[in-house]
């Protein structure tokens, strides 16, 4: 049933196909308006021979991961009628240099024990360091629960409380939550890497199963899944040039120099878009710093593992995913700051040197093509004392509200994140529009 309120959302990443698509299926008329030529976000694909959305082999910007504890973006998928794409894996393969090979998977116990097997036999740790990380595991519900300074201090600062050892931290806490939130250790706040490691790793035996979409991410949200949402229009090449106040304290937006109409606005604009559109909103911009990410595509002549992916150890190199026969493999460094500034020759010669330490096939195949994509503004940084700076979905404006992974969603930089801050939004949106709606699903714990 139609509400008969129409609604404009700017910014056509995650959060704004989460806000379009919950509001669409309320009965809102809604406008998603996208200033590339397709939606996604940071989570989306392009040529590799330029980002014009028109020619070339299309790949994904970076392999992003999702989790079965990744409620609300299941359920996006489920709205968007393309949560069959999405495969789960129910196996971690950690690969040292040299080969040797370790798995992590699901065993016989119930959660949070249901690691304890594969766990306990993981080759890159010793005995004692298998028992302090396991000590660390059981504390985490309840210091979740019962301490109020987790916020204000680092992940890193918390495991070493937790008599860490090196090597543990490197090898096991750094290889899972690093590549989670995008951060280092020093500089995430203990919130969110207890929180993603509770909710991902122990709170349910499946919650760590891992989530790969099985097509290109931006055949996940096109015209025609947005469309099976509900009432959505989505709008390429529509920039948000102006947000205006009114005199009434109402905003006025202008997309490609043009004003718009709608009852709702809702801002789904990275935080360094909208402060340079409102700079006066109230949101306290000097907090927000990026973190950025490194994807790099090899293309070989020849298979060069068969492994589907691996969470790689002690190397720049954090992890690799199969994408095609062992041919193609794509690889990730997260809070990639070493690489920011390294050309992108440097950048394959690293990878390949460093993919030849734990695939000996590597040596003997012949690199055809490379690709390098450096998403310097890719997250927020969850740094320590910034969750109570991160701004809620309700402005000064009655008209105007907010959403995006940087805004207090509940979450750190995530595609979980990004959706759930569009639920929020599209919530109070509905509420103040006089028909309320509840679209966001609780964590799984």
């Amino acid at each position: 049933m139609s509400t008969g309120k129409h609604v404009a959302v700017l910014g056509g990443g995650l959060a704004g196909i989460a806000t379009a698509a919950a509001l669409g299926s309320a009965g809102f008329s809604v406008d998603l308006y996208e200033a590339r030529p397709f939606p996604g976000g940071r989570a989306t694909s392009w040529p590799v021979g330029g980002a014009d959305g028109e020619t070339g082999e299309v790949v994904d910007n970076c392999q992003h991961v999702l989790l079965r504890c990744c409620v609300n973006l299941l359920d996006l998928y489920e709205r968007l009628g393309v949560g069959d794409k999405i495969q789960f894996h129910r196996e971690y393969f950690f690969v040292e240099p040299g080969g040797r090979t370790s798995v992590l998977k699901r065993g016989a116990f119930p959660a949070p024990a249901h690691f304890a097997e594969s766990f306990f036999a993981l080759k890159f740790l010793n005995l004692p360091e298998k028992i302090a990380i396991a000590l660390a595991m059981k504390a985490i519900p309840k210091e979740i629960a019962g301490r109020r300074d987790l916020d204000k201090i680092s992940m890193l600062d918390w495991l070493r409380e937790k008599e860490q050892t090196e090597n543990a931290i490197e090898r096991y806490w750094r290889q899972v939550l690093v590549s989670a939130v995008n951060e280092e250790l020093d500089r995430m706040a203990a919130s969110h890497g207890l929180q993603v490691f509770w909710l991902g790793m122990l709170a349910r035996s499946d919650s760590y199963e891992m989530g790969l979409s099985g097509v290109p991410l931006r055949e996940l949200y096109d015209e025609r899944s947005l469309t099976h949402a509900g009432n959505v229009r989505l709008h390429h090449r529509a920039a948000v040039t102006r947000i205006e106040v009114a005199g009434d304290g109402r905003v006025e937006v202008e997309v490609g120099g043009e004003p718009i109409a709608a009852d709702y606005f809702v801002s789904c604009l990275p935080f360094e878009r909208l402060q340079a559109l409102m700079p006066g909103l109230g949101v306290e911009w000097k907090a927000f710093e990026h973190s950025p990410i490194t994807g790099i595509h090899l293309w070989f002549d020849r298979p060069v593992t068969e492994l589907p992916h691996a969470t790689l150890l002690d190397r720049t190199i954090q992890w690799m995913f199969n994408k095609g026969g062992g041919r193609y493999v794509q690889l990730v460094v997260s809070a990639s700051r070493s690489l920011t500034a390294m050309p992108r020759a440097e950048v394959i010669e690293l990878a390949v040197r460093e993919l030849e330490e734990f695939f000996p096939a590597v040596r003997s195949a012949v690199l055809e093509k490379a690709h390098v994509i450096k998403e310097v503004r890719a997250t927020f940084s969850a740094l320590p004392g910034l969750e109570n700076k991160r701004p809620g979905t309700f402005t000064d404006h009655t008209n105007f509200f907010l959403a995006g992974d940087w805004t207090r969603s509940g979450w750190p930089a995530t595609m979980e994140g990004a959706v759930r801050s569009g639920y929020i939004a599209a919530e109070a949106v509905a509420r103040v529009a006089g028909s309320p709606r509840h679209f966001l699903i609780p964590d799984i714990a």
